[in-house]
């Protein structure tokens, strides 16, 4: 009987996908509520561009699943074009001049499959545009194209080679081909040429110039002169060639047999380097020399090349690092390049010995006699008390710990080179502008870090002349950034910002006369009077501007100015004037006070949002939008006074307006409302203010069902994860990986969102306190059912998810994604992805416990959903993945297995190889629709699944799966075809 109860049960439809099998005639409403089908083929607005001009907008519309197609619109006159670019979502880019747009586009869905299923190669081709016909021509076989920088006129389009990868498989990295090698032995050298054709194409007659065995290029800033580096078979030809586009000369400035790469331009585009390398049997790394040239446009370029070998002064075991670009410092006086350790190759013993090892290196030791047989070789990884890094997490950084190199410059003047760094100060960021350089080192507190999330590090000032050592701070825990000079850091101890002044060796307190606190007392986290937001330099080096989070201060690094408030009202109409707008001025360094200065705003309480400017020379804002909205995304066109920036409710899809620099009067050019115009959407949304168990002010977004009718009640989605409230205002889009707001409320339900507030050691209590207000606060709304409310989260969502339901029964359904659920055991388990452990996230992040278990073990238990496990009364899914890596597996396990001991009413739904989310599209398709059966039993009473009401034996989950992706399937087809949820 139950066998063929579940049989019966399996042709049912899918609650998430009922649209796609109701006819049309069948429904009554105008919109119909979004199905599964309507969510894969929703269309979002993703990337945009404005050209240069302003006079060109492009944007991306993608569904999640199938197509995409690229628009460009004109902004003034409306003119459009329309692309279709197949499934992927390559690059956009205009020419300099704004006359030319290209488009990198990809196989449609159906043509990729054929293509894996045949192993093809998937390869991307150039769509280029002329913007003024709308004539198009399509490039097959591209991976990359390039316009000619301000002079314009070219496009480059680089070429796939004959051994791209089939079906889809990754491409090996362009640039990676320094060889590795097994245990004990020889590296394994790949010398196949790595060149492919480059294609000139002449815009204006479509005349095109191949150019054979091409391995990198660029244009400079120009346009004039585009940089090849030739990578042939057998080094045939192997070189540095400039091509100057003006006349069609091709010289050639280096050439060997070597290797070249990681070639650059300086950003004036006057000079440039590259990397030049040779190989070296004594060693598994490839030996490298940096190799520059000036004087671009001047004359003939000025070459200049430093080879380690021809140095005595450099280290006989290192070499030019093969992972770090150089780079000319400002003045093109010093080339900076990265060091690198190089790793020797064991040779055999015999004929006398181990050989003695390359280049005057020392010897390497013998190679284990039974090295040859991997069997004989232990696998043994030891794990030790004093490792500064756990061995897991060392396994997960080990590609970046190989790839470590230590800045160092050379000065062609005096023929010196310059070490900046070593295993001392292993990091230093060196910006090429001035003689100073910030070096910092972990070294001392690493241990420490890892064990506790407190990571502190020393910090160094650095001459770039000398590499003379300069003490800014020890065991500082918030630095921050350089002057633009390189003259001055800022950092922040003890309450207050400080500035460290290179020059003269001495620090200064620089806030300690200004009348606020730059303290985030709102960090609810066990940190010790954290900083608020430093926004940045200013260009004459002269001023800090630091945030108390609300205002905008001008903080002078000399003494004997006051500190100035620059937006004034923040705190009194508690207004939160947030970042600065960056890349408005072209190559901007610092924040220049002499021009209009852009910043978002938010009203705190309001989520009222938009952009205000300070003028040069005055105090206080002028707000230039301010609305009951969403706004964001402002830029400016690179040449000319046109801004555009997005717009956004709840109620209506994001709209794209150009403006001019006083954003007045702003012109809509974009509105995605039709992706939506046949779905129900959310009728709005309410902001609710409510106060939690200890009494403090807190707030929660309500969004409505659709067709909502004042004075209903309707069944609630309770979503919770930290503070969301800030996102009040967003429209979104249909999502399908679990919950989604809009696919809730076009069904139907309202869903709440409110902010938590956390105590420190209390992490759990602190849902327990909250939750509970906030859903009786949106019940005293009238929309709210007070019986028919469900909770979910993920993650730390998750956890507060399990943990609330065993401190309250108001909710009748609940779902936890990934939950920790023993934070004593989880305490010690490790953060697989990072391969940390999760000790420090619990001390020095959302833990926020002050201590261990051993110091607080109350604490834990009182805020570990599995010591409360019996008080559960709610239906309860738990989603957990045996792969998960930042929760472990077996926290879900023991939850599950504990309520399954009390005879509780649990699923555990797990996707076998996923990670902390699902990555696969088909799990996510199917979560989201057991979540919806689910939440719709329980809050709409539509019957109960037989998943869930009776389980599946594992020797019918085939044929239960099976019979379920028929619906799936219809669905995604529908999707695919563009037909929604219909």
């Amino acid at each position: 009987m139950m066998r063929l109860r579940r049989r019966a049960m399996f042709a049912l439809p899918l609650a998430f996908v009922a649209a796609v099998l109701i006819p049309l005639s069948a429904q009554n409403a105008d919109k119909r509520p979004i199905g599964l089908g309507d969510i894969l083929s929703f269309r979002a607005m993703t990337t945009t561009l404005l050209s240069p001009n302003g006079q060109w907008f492009a944007y991306r519309v993608a569904p999640l699943v199938g197509d995409s197609e690229v628009t460009v619109r004109h902004t003034a006159t409306g003119q459009e074009h329309t692309f279709k670019t197949g499934e992927g979502s390559g690059a956009i880019a205009f020419s300099d001049d704004s006359q030319w747009l290209s488009i990198m586009t990809s196989l449609t869905r159906a043509e990729a499959e054929v293509a894996r299923r045949a192993r093809r190669p998937i390869q991307t081709s150039a769509l280029i545009v002329n913007l003024a016909t709308g004539d198009q021509v399509s490039i097959p076989k591209v991976r990359r194209a390039s316009f000619a920088g301000e002079m314009g006129g070219w496009v480059a389009l680089h070429r796939y080679g004959p051994d791209a990868p089939a079906g889809g498989a990754a491409a090996a990295p362009a640039g990676g081909r320094a060889g590795g090698a097994a245990a004990g032995g020889a590296p394994a050298r790949d010398t196949r040429p790595r060149g492919t054709d480059l294609i000139l194409r002449e815009l204006a007659t479509g005349t095109e110039i191949n150019v054979g065995n091409v391995f990198e290029f660029n244009f400079n800033k120009s346009g004039k002169f585009l940089a090849l580096l030739i990578d042939a078979a057998d080094q045939a030809g192997n070189g540095l060639q400039i091509r100057d586009m003006s006349t069609g000369t091709i010289t050639s400035l280096d050439t060997d047999k070597a290797f070249y790469e990681r070639m650059a331009w300086t950003t004036e585009g006057d000079a440039l380097t590259m990397l030049k390398g040779t190989e070296d049997r004594g060693f598994r790394e490839r030996l490298y020399a940096v190799v520059g040239f000036t004087g671009f446009g001047s004359g003939t370029p000025k070459k200049v090349v430093y080879d380690p070998k021809a140095d005595k002064s450099f280290p006989a075991t290192m070499s030019v690092s093969g992972n770090r670009t150089p780079s000319w410092n400002d003045d093109r006086s010093a080339m900076i390049f990265g060091m690198a350790d190089l790793t020797p190759v064991p040779r055999p013993a015999g004929r006398g010995g181990a050989a003695e090892g390359a280049e005057g290196a020392p010897a390497a030791p013998a190679a284990p006699a039974a090295a040859a047989d991997a069997t004989e070789r232990p696998n043994l990884v030891i794990w030790h008390y004093k490792d500064p890094r756990l061995q897991s997490q060392q396994r997960v950084q080990e590609n970046a710990d190989r790839s470590l190199n230590y800045p160092a410059l050379y000065r062609p003047a005096d023929n010196t080179m310059v070490r900046l760094a070593d295993e001392e100060v292993p990091s230093v960021v060196v910006t090429g502008r001035g003689k100073w350089a910030i070096g910092t080192s972990n070294t001392a507190y690493e241990l420490t870090g890892s064990l506790t999330g407190q990571n502190f590090r020393d910090v160094y000032a650095i001459d770039t002349t000398t590499g003379k050592r300069v003490t800014i701070k020890k065991n500082l825990r918030w630095g921050n950034t350089a002057s633009p000079d390189s003259t001055k850091y800022l950092y922040y101890e003890n309450k207050h910002f400080h500035v460290f002044d290179a020059e003269t060796g001495t620090a200064r307190n620089i806030t300690e006369k200004v009348p606020v606190s730059f303290v985030n007392e709102e960090n609810d986290h066990n940190i010790v009077d954290p900083p608020s937001n430093a926004i940045g330099w200013t260009s004459d080096n002269a001023y800090v501007l630091l945030s108390d989070r609300w205002d905008i201060w001008k903080v002078p690094v000399a003494a004997g100015e006051p500190a100035v408030n620059l937006t004034v009202n923040g705190r009194k109409d508690q207004i939160r004037y947030q970042g600065r707008v960056a890349g408005i001025y072209r190559e901007e360094r610092g924040i220049d006070l002499s021009q209009p200065q852009y910043f978002s705003v938010m009203g705190e309480w309001t989520k009222r949002a938009g952009y205000g400017v300070l003028e040069p020379g005055k105090l206080g804002l002028d707000m230039l939008l301010w609305e009951d909205a969403m706004i964001g995304s402002l830029q400016k066109a690179e040449h000319s006074d046109t801004w555009m920036y997005r717009r956004e409710t709840p109620t209506e899809a994001p709209q794209i307006f150009v403006t001019d620099a006083t954003l007045k009067n702003g012109r809509k050019i974009v509105d995605m409302s039709p992706e939506a115009e046949s779905l129900a959407w959310s009728a709005g949304a309410q902001l609710i203010d409510f106060k939690n168990a200890k009494g403090e002010r807190l707030q929660a977004s309500l969004y409505l069902p659709a067709n909502y009718e004042k004075g209903k009640q309707y069944p609630t989605i309770v979503y919770i994860y930290e503070r969301l409230t800030q996102g009040h205002n967003q429209y979104g889009r249909p999502t399908a990986n679990g919950f989604n707001r809009q696919a809730y409320t076009s069904n139907g339900y309202a869903v709440l969102q409110p902010d938590i507030k956390y105590y420190v050691n209390d992490p759990g209590m602190s849902a327990a306190w909250t939750l509970p207000n906030a859903v009786k606060a949106a019940v005293a709304t009238g929309v709210v059912d007070a019986s028919k409310v469900g909770l979910h989260g993920h993650s730390w969502g998750g956890y507060q998810t399990a943990f609330t339901i065993t401190q309250s029964d108001m909710f009748a359904a609940a779902i936890a994604g990934a939950p920790l659920t023993n934070m004593i055991s989880m305490y010690s388990v490790l953060y697989k992805n990072s391969g940390g452990y999760n000790g420090a996230i619990f001390e020095s992040s959302q833990g926020r416990f002050t201590g261990g278990p051993w110091e607080l073990w109350d604490a834990y238990t009182r805020n570990s959903p599995v010591a409360h496990a019996a008080k559960v009364k709610t239906p309860l899914i738990i989603l957990h993945n045996d792969e998960d890596g930042a929760v472990d597996f077996t926290q879900g396990i023991e939850y599950y297995n504990t309520l399954r001991r009390l005879q509780k009413p649990v699923v555990l739904l797990e996707y076998p190889g996923e990670n902390h989310g699902l990555a696969r599209p088909a799990n996510q398709h199917d979560y989201t629709v057991r979540m919806k059966e689910f939440f719709d039993h329980y809050l709409k009473g539509v019957e109960a699944p037989d998943w869930w009401k009776d389980g599946i034996p594992r020797l019918e989950m085939e044929k239960h799966i099976d019979e379920r992706l028929k619906a799936l399937e219809a669905a995604k087809k529908v999707a695919a075809s563009g037909g929604g949820g219909q």
